[in-house]
């Protein structure tokens, strides 16, 4: 019994895959004259519509993506490059070739999903100190080192390039050629260089000291217009006398060149003092021996500023509208034509 069982079944094996596979090639040949059809619809869709002689159908196998361009199109009043001037008034046929097209698009078989990237910027976003260069700013809230002297001094010839008369505002959070700790970091010519930058340029130049000045920092405070130099409520602001950084093990001839450099550059920094706070060379060098510390109040009586700044100190521009920003940048404004029927 159980051989006629197993003799049946080897039988029977054989008819089984024949069915499945008959069964498979009917399915296959069905979704061909599914994809075949819908072919043939969008053909024929395109040519009521007036579509050109370019486009090609579809892959075999190629997903459905709804689209609703005209939908969209209708609802948010944007005529879209391929809507062909979307009218809501189309006649039946034109209707029906639509929303074939809206519900097969040839497109979808590249791009199954859509790009995540789309939306992003094609160029990186400009970083703080070049939005601040575009309003005329120049932030020093580092010791002066050569990498921060290049950048001030560039920002400042970039800006009388641009436009001589327009001021330029430089805020200042420095500790000067040194560090908060008093090691020295850089030579006193990165803030004569400034200095000389800021008087070569001929611009209108405000200072605004915010957080401390110390030193070479609080002379190149001190070298705004007058009546354009300007502090916070709580900043401060102190004068020193030029430090020398370890030298180490020199010869003595060497060491005496240095002094001379150092007594130098402690003449230039007092001659600018004098120049810009109206005190004797004398008064300024015998200030100088000690650190002087000075708070906004005893910065305006020493003549370092003019103002503390507040509200109403124009310590920078004057802030634009909407429209005067677009008009700055070149943009035009354009009034978008009202979405068909929502009159």
């Amino acid at each position: 019994m159980s051989t006629l069982s197993a003799t049946s079944r080897a039988l029977a094996a054989p008819t089984a895959r024949g069915a499945r596979r008959a069964s498979a090639g009917a399915s296959a040949s069905a979704r061909r004259a599914d994809d075949l059809a819908a072919r043939r619809r969008v053909a024929s869709a395109r040519s009521v519509l007036g579509a050109g002689d370019g486009w090609r159908a579809p892959a075999a196998k190629t997903r459905r993506r709804v689209l609703s361009l005209g939908a969209a199109s209708a609802s948010s009043g944007l005529i879209m490059p391929g809507d062909r001037g979307y009218d809501a008034s189309l006649p039946a046929e034109a209707s029906s070739a639509l929303t074939i097209l809206d519900n097969y698009s040839p497109g979808s078989a590249a791009t199954p999903g859509g790009s995540y990237n789309e939306h992003k910027p094609k160029t990186p976003p400009p970083d703080l100190p070049s939005l601040l260069l575009d309003s005329r700013i120049v932030y020093i809230g580092m010791p002066l080192v050569p990498a921060v002297t290049e950048l001030i001094v560039s920002e400042l010839l970039y800006m009388q390039y641009t436009d001589a008369s327009k001021p330029c505002y430089i805020y200042i959070n420095s500790t000067g050629c040194q560090r908060a700790d008093g090691e020295v970091v850089g030579f006193e010519t990165e803030a004569t260089s400034i200095y000389d930058t800021m008087k070569y340029i001929g611009n209108p130049i405000y200072t605004v000291g915010t957080g401390v000045a110390i030193g070479q920092a609080c002379m190149i405070l001190s070298a705004g217009d007058k009546g354009k130099r300007f502090m916070t409520t709580h900043a401060t602001a102190m004068l020193h006398q030029p430090r020398v950084p370890s030298t180490g093990q020199r010869q003595a001839i060497e060491l005496h060149i240095k002094w001379k450099e150092v007594l130098a550059q402690k003449r230039a920094m007092v001659d600018i003092l004098a120049s810009t706070t109206g005190h004797s060379k004398e008064k300024i060098d015998k200030d100088i021996q000690r650190p002087l510390y000075m708070t906004a109040g005893d910065a305006i009586a020493y003549g370092i500023i003019d103002k503390v700044v507040d509200k109403s100190a124009q310590a920078i521009d004057s802030v634009m509208s909407n429209d005067a920003w677009d008009s700055e940048a070149g943009l035009v404004k354009q009034t978008r034509p009202a979405p068909p029927g929502s009159r």
